[in-house]
């Protein structure tokens, strides 16, 4: 175990960023996992991702082990014939001086993560735009504003300069982008339309899972989630909708729903096994695919791309009664 004593000069600083100092081979991302995890103590206590520190404050930083393990844990949940096949690559939708539209396909992850070792989108933007090595914030993440599950397909803008990189991002912050996904639910919701605002956070038992946290209890952990869908058509036993999340954090979507009592169909994570084999869903992937997004440009010209659903995404509905 690692102990370090803040001295004056890093009185106030944010906890995760002082770490990445330490741990420069992490991501801010990674950092932030290994804070919640307990690896890291600030006075003998787990400490917020947030924290502030003060002069004086004691960090003990002990690397842990287990990462590896919640990585075969995630394994388990993918299909044979996805952890077999070859790593699907991404498709040029539109490109201009200051942004990429891609199509990120299925099965492919967004950027490395915790004892994440393998093929990804950051990787193939590298390879094809060398010079967005030096766009955003974080190098493990260049021209990324946005991300989507490895699970799933569907449009994504990627920023060629830091000004599409800025501009994006306060978009994003200010909720002003345009994010419209479709998604084949398990049953089906008593109205054609509603909002969705359960709290987010962590699950306390399984480490790359989310869960959601009722906002009318005693329980006020998480972070405001709001999630707006409407019926598209309904079948036998599935539902499809159109999802318009309001705010962006990690498998809100999918969370949401599956809390709501829809959990989408072919999500191995969050859709309960009994569902599952009951419904003998044959399908290899999840059924969430981002099919439209909305943005304004440099010039403040509003930019709206959509997409079709991906062939073996329709290929399933129209094998649906």
């Amino acid at each position: 175990m690692q102990k370090i004593t803040v001295d004056n000069a890093q009185d106030g600083q944010r906890l995760d960023k002082f770490l990445t100092e330490h741990w420069p081979d992490k991501t801010r991302s990674q950092i932030q996992k290994l804070i919640r995890s307990g690896a890291v103590l600030v006075n003998g206590e787990v400490p917020s991702v947030h924290h502030f520190l003060k002069e004086r404050d004691i960090i003990e930083i002990n690397q842990p082990q287990p990462v590896a393990a919640a990585r075969v844990s995630r394994q388990e949940t993918q299909s044979q014939n996805e952890k077999n096949s070859p790593t699907p690559e991404p498709a040029i939708v539109a490109e201009t001086a200051d942004y990429i539209i891609l199509h990120k396909p299925a099965g492919l992850l967004v950027h490395e993560g915790a004892g994440e070792k393998e093929p990804t989108l950051v990787d193939w933007l590298l390879k094809k735009y060398p010079a967005i090595v030096k766009i955003g914030e974080d190098p493990a993440r260049p021209g990324i504003v946005h991300r989507l599950d490895r699970e799933v397909s569907g449009l994504m803008v990627v920023a060629k300069t830091q000004a599409m990189f800025d501009h994006l991002k306060e978009q994003f912050r200010n909720r002003t982008i345009k994010k419209e996904y479709t998604a084949l639910v398990n049953g089906h919701p008593a109205k054609e339309e509603d909002e969705i605002t359960f709290n987010i956070d962590r699950s306390e038992t399984t480490d790359f899972k989310m869960a959601a946290i009722p906002t009318s209890g005693t329980d006020n952990r998480g972070r405001h989630a709001v999630t707006a869908f409407e019926v598209v058509k309904r079948y036998a036993k599935y539902t499809l909708l159109i999802v318009r999340p309001k705010t962006g954090r990690t498998h809100q979507i999918r969370v949401h729903l599956n809390a709501y009592g829809l959990p989408i169909a072919g999500d191995l994570v969050y859709c309960p096994t009994k569902l599952r084999q009951k419904n003998r869903l044959s399908l290899n992937r999840i059924f969430l695919q981002a099919t439209q997004l909305g943005f304004n440009d440099l010039n403040g010209l509003w930019q709206q791309y959509s997409e079709k659903l991906d062939p073996e995404l329709q290929l399933f509905l129209h094998s649906l009664k």
